[in-house]
C-alpha cells in the first residue's frame, strides 16, 4: 500500500542500501579432528572426545589457531583433544551477515541431506553466531552484551542424523527454552 511505498523511498533518500551476505570458502588440508561417537556425549576415554572438547577445538578452527601445539612467540599452546584422527581435507564455509532462522533451517537441512550418498565424514557441524549487540534474548531477560555478548550455537550432525545441540549464552543471560 502507501506506506510501502512510502517506506520504499525513505531508503534511497537516505543513502541506505541493502547488502548481501559475504561468503568465504576455504579448504582446510591434513586437518586433526576429535574422534566423536553420537551416543557419548560426556565422551570416553581413548574412544571419543566430549561436546566441550569439541566445542572448544571448534572455536580453535574457525578462528585459525594452529593446532600443532608448539609455542613460539606467543604464551599458551592448543592442541587437538585425544582420541583424534587426520582429515585429507576439511571444507569451511562461512558466512557473514544478518541471515535470518528460515535461511539457518535450510542450510541445516542441506547439510543433513550430504549424508544421502555413501561419504566418509562420520559429521558436520553448522554454527551460528549472533552479533555481540544483538537484541538477541531468551525468556523475559535482557541480553547482556555488555558482560560479552556471547550468543552462539552449533549443530553436530552425526551420519545417522543423530545431532547435538550446543549453546553457549553471556554470563548474565538465560539458557533458551
Amino acid at each position: 500500500g502507501t506506506e510501502g511505498s512510502t517506506l520504499m523511498s525513505f531508503f534511497p533518500k537516505n543513502q541506505i542500501r541493502s547488502l548481501k551476505p559475504k561468503i568465504t570458502f576455504s579448504t582446510l588440508r591434513d586437518l586433526q579432528c576429535p574422534v566423536l561417537q553420537s551416543y557419548e556425549l560426556r565422551g570416553k576415554p581413548e574412544e571419543s572426545c566430549s561436546t566441550e572438547e569439541l566445542f572448544e577445538w571448534l572455536g580453535a578452527v574457525l578462528n585459525q589457531v594452529s593446532l600443532d601445539n608448539k609455542s613460539f612467540s606467543f604464551l599458551s599452546t592448543y592442541c587437538c583433544p585425544q582420541p583424534s584422527t587426520i582429515v585429507g581435507q576439511a571444507f569451511l564455509c562461512t558466512i557473514t551477515g544478518f541471515i535470518i532462522p528460515e535461511t539457518i533451517i535450510q542450510l541445516l537441512e542441506k547439510l543433513c541431506c550430504y549424508f544421502d550418498e555413501p561419504k566418509l565424514a562420520p559429521w558436520l557441524t553448522l554454527t551460528v553466531h549472533g552479533f555481540a549487540d544483538s537484541p538477541v534474548s531468551w525468556r523475559e531477560s535482557e541480553h547482556g552484551f555488555h558482560k560479552g555478548g556471547e550468543n552462539l550455537y552449533n549443530f553436530v550432525v552425526f551420519r545417522n542424523l543423530d545431532y547435538w545441540l550446543q549453546m553457549a549464552v553471556g554470563t548474565n543471560d538465560d539458557c533458551p527454552p
